[in-house]
């Protein structure tokens, strides 16, 4: 009888071809338990900042250019002035 091994491939191609012929169910023995959270996201802080209509409206006209959300847009903007403060 053949050893039943899980390909360690990182070739997606190969991989599929591997699961396209074969179950899971099958290497259920072979599998290693994983812990629930394996990425857990720092809890971030948010800082409401009073605009006027106008800078809104601006903010979304250069977002929008940029192909960015306006609170990322904002956000680089923010760190872009950290950075320079620090020099």
């Amino acid at each position: 009888m053949k050893a039943r091994k899980i390909p360690e491939s990182d070739s997606v191609e190969e991989l599929a071809r591997f699961w396209d012929t074969h179950d899971l169910t099958d290497f259920e023995d072979l599998l290693e338990s994983v812990p629930k959270r394996v990425f857990e996201r720092r809890p971030e802080t948010v800082i409401p900042v009073r605009l006027r209509r106008q800078e809104v409206e601006e903010v979304k006209r250069v977002a929008k250019t940029r192909g960015v959300q306006e609170s990322t847009l904002l956000r680089q903007w923010v760190r872009e002035k950290l950075r320079n403060a620090r020099s």
